[in-house]
C-alpha cells in the first residue's frame, strides 16, 4: 500500500520516478491518514499541539532507551491526530527489553506532560497516548513477565486473555484489581 501511494502521489505530481519524499509521505498517511490542512486551529490549540508533540520529542531524545525521533508535525491528519512525533527505530528488535518498555510509556505520556507544564492544564488531546500506555503497562505485567509483584506468574489464557479485552477464569477478581493497581503505579511513576 505504501508503494502504491508514493507511486500514486510521483504521478499525481508530473514524475515518472518514485522518490524518497514520496516514500516517506505514503509512510506518514498509512500511520496516521491524509493531511487535514482545511481543520484550523486556533492559536491557543496550535501552542498546546505543539507542546504536546514537543514533549514526546523531548523525552525521546533525552532518554537513553527511546527510539530516535524521526519527524514531528502540528499538521493535523485524517486519523484524528492534530499533530503527531514519529519515532524510528535504528534497528530492528525483536525483544523488548523492560527499559526499553517503560521508555516508550514515558514518551506516551511526555505530551501530556508538557502540556501539564507550561499550560497548568490537561487536555483531551492525550487520549490515544494514554490508552496505548496503558496497553503497554499490562502487557508488560501479565504477559511479559515484567513484574515486580507478579513476577513470572502466567495472568493470561491465550492470545485473547482478559488484559487482551476477554475475560479469564483463571484470574480471581483480586488478582484483576491488583494488576490494575500495579498498571496505575507504573503509569504513575512514569509519569512523573
Amino acid at each position: 500500500n505504501i508503494i502504491n501511494e508514493a507511486a500514486l502521489r510521483a504521478v499525481r505530481q508530473g514524475r515518472d520516478e518514485v522518490t524518497q519524499a514520496d516514500l516517506a509521505a505514503a509512510t506518514e498517511n498509512a500511520l496516521a491518514g491524509q493531511e487535514r490542512r482545511s481543520r484550523i486551529l486556533g492559536e491557543r490549540e496550535r501552542r498546546i499541539v505543539a507542546y504536546h508533540e514537543t514533549g514526546h520529542a523531548l523525552i525521546s531524545a533525552f532518554h537513553p532507551e527511546a527510539e530516535p525521533v524521526h519527524r514531528i508535525t502540528i499538521v493535523p491528519r485524517t486519523m484524528g491526530a492534530l499533530g503527531y512525533t514519529l519515532q524510528l527505530p535504528e534497528e530492528e528488535r525483536n525483544l523488548l527489553s523492560r527499559e526499553a518498555a517503560l521508555a516508550q510509556i514515558e514518551v506516551l505520556l511526555g505530551g501530556r506532560a508538557a502540556e501539564e507544564l507550561v499550560f497548568g492544564s490537561m487536555t483531551s488531546g492525550a487520549a490515544n497516548d494514554i490508552a496505548r500506555a496503558t496497553e503497554i503497562a499490562r502487557a508488560m505485567i501479565a504477559q511479559y513477565g515484567m513484574s515486580e509483584h507478579f513476577g513470572t506468574m502466567g495472568l493470561t489464557s491465550g492470545g485473547d486473555g482478559y488484559l487482551g479485552g476477554g475475560t479469564s477464569a483463571a484470574c480471581a477478581p483480586q488478582t484483576l484489581a491488583q494488576v490494575d493497581e500495579e498498571v496505575r503505579l507504573l503509569l504513575q511513576q512514569a509519569y512523573h
